[in-house]
């Protein structure tokens, strides 16, 4: 019996540390070794969601939303010293001859760097190595956070821009209205290649380390999903009703964008649609798109193509991403925003993007803008 807890140990460390070593050391994205992490992670993610429903008020579900990745990552350090208390207290058994003793020994090893000692039979190489193992542990969590945060930052950045480009929370067809209004279009090339190398960043560190997919921005309302989401509407957009002016870096952005998604789904373990006909259906309508175009056209947006001719091009290019995108949205709970699909967690109105009233020197106000100004509800 004790040797086949011996053996037994044996396997639970070892699995801990090839765990440990998917997770931390060479990180691959979501693979067998990380099993039990990402499911504690995505336990801590569905505990917070079911919590936050119990708070009408967005801006307080999203404080608490917020805590999930921290907490996630709290938990997965302490399934590491803990699996490792355990492994190592069975291997002690033989020696320790009881199982309680067994665990004394093993977690004064791996918690106090094996410096502490308790009474009875043991066999210090064991100890030593559940001390090693502890100190391990820590040393590469400490190396594991800067790395996150440095990615989560780099992300940040640009999300945190949107909300001059695109409002809050994000919405395609506002990336195009704001430049419109300042007279700035010849500036959407540069921007769509900024945000085709945000979006390969995101796809190469997001689907390395998962747990990010759960850190929330800082401000209520902001989104990392819904501000691609938002870049990519406006670049698939501006395709469809200026073919020959567009600039050629949408059709890049949109490319690198729906290509992340995808990348991004496989990691949450979505499923979607890997090769659409360009004429399936979506989710978004045309009347939506054409009152979106509308908009476009009132405060004079530049138009090769009017609604209904743009329409099957446009949906040519969301086919691509949409169903993903939505997905994704409802899984990491996005705020309700245009555009973004449904978010039953959440049983909110979806809301638009404020913006502000658009007035030069000479007192004109856009007709279309003052018509939007300061009409929003709150983000709830």
């Amino acid at each position: 019996m004790r040797g086949v807890a011996f053996a037994a140990g044996i396997v639970v460390v070892l699995a801990n540390w090839a765990s440990m070593i998917a997770t931390i050391v060479l990180p691959r994205g979501r693979t067998r070794a990380q099993r039990l992490t990402w499911s504690l992670t995505w336990a801590v993610h569905r505990l917070a969601v079911a919590i936050s429903r119990l708070s009408a008020d967005y801006a307080r579900r999203d404080a608490m939303l917020a805590v999930v990745a921290p907490a996630a990552v709290v938990v997965q350090l302490v399934t590491f010293l803990g699996l490792f208390v355990v492994g190592y207290a069975l291997m002690l058994l033989p020696w320790s001859r009881h199982l309680g003793a067994s665990f004394d020994q093993a977690g004064a090893g791996a918690v106090t760097l094996g410096l502490a000692r308790t009474a009875g039979h043991t066999n210090d190489a064991i100890v030593m190595l559940a001390a090693a193992s502890g100190a391990i542990t820590v040393a590469l969590q400490i190396g594991y956070l800067p790395v996150l945060y440095q990615s989560f930052a780099r992300r940040e950045t640009l999300v945190a821009l949107m909300e001059s480009r695109a409002g809050v929370p994000a919405w395609g067809p506002e990336v195009l209205i704001r430049h419109q209004l300042v007279h700035t279009t010849d500036a959407l090339g540069d921007f769509y290649k900024t945000w085709e190398m945000w979006a390969a960043d995101v796809a190469e560190s997001h689907s390395t380390h998962p747990v990010l997919l759960l850190f929330r921005s800082p401000v209520a309302g902001y989104s990392w999903l819904l501000s691609l989401l938002a870049v990519l509407d406006a670049a698939a957009i501006q395709l469809a009703v200026n073919p020959t002016s567009a600039p050629s870096e949408a059709r890049l952005c949109l490319r690198m964008g729906f290509s992340a998604l995808r990348r991004l789904g496989q990691t949450l373990d979505i499923t979607y649609n890997e090769d659409p006909r360009p004429d399936d259906p979506i989710a978004l309508s045309p009347a939506e798109f054409a009152d979106a175009v509308g908009q476009l056209e009132r405060i004079g947006f530049p138009l090769e193509r009017s609604a209904a001719e743009a329409w099957p091009h446009f949906a040519g290019w969301r086919v691509n991403y949409e169903q993903i995108a939505y997905r994704l949205a409802d899984a990491i709970v996005a705020p309700q925003a245009p555009w973004s699909g449904m978010r039953p967690h959440l049983r909110v109105e979806t809301v638009l993007p404020h913006r502000p009233p658009h007035r030069s020197p000479d007192g004109t106000v856009v007709a279309d803008d003052a018509a939007r100004a300061g009409a929003r509800p709150p983000l709830r």
